[in-house]
């Protein structure tokens, strides 16, 4: 098993890419009864991710974000 602190060295596209095959295995899980995720939620997560794949360029970078909350 790789360490957590090995995986966050990952260039971002990198992480990015596990993130999503995480989320996506965890998904698969539940389609087995495995994990007790609300419909409902699952429906809006997969929405604004299908927006998000529509529309990338109108996503605000994290840093923009915080800064803009003042916790940057």
């Amino acid at each position: 098993m790789t360490p957590k602190s090995d995986l966050l060295q990952l260039p971002q596209n990198e992480r990015l890419a596990l993130a999503i095959a995480l989320w996506d295995s965890l998904d698969d899980q539940s389609r087995d009864g495995a994990l007790p995720v609300d419909p409902a939620l699952c429906a809006e997560l997969d929405r604004r991710w299908a927006t998000h794949r529509d529309n990338s360029e109108a996503a605000v970078p994290w840093d923009e974000v915080r800064s803009q909350l003042g916790i940057g």
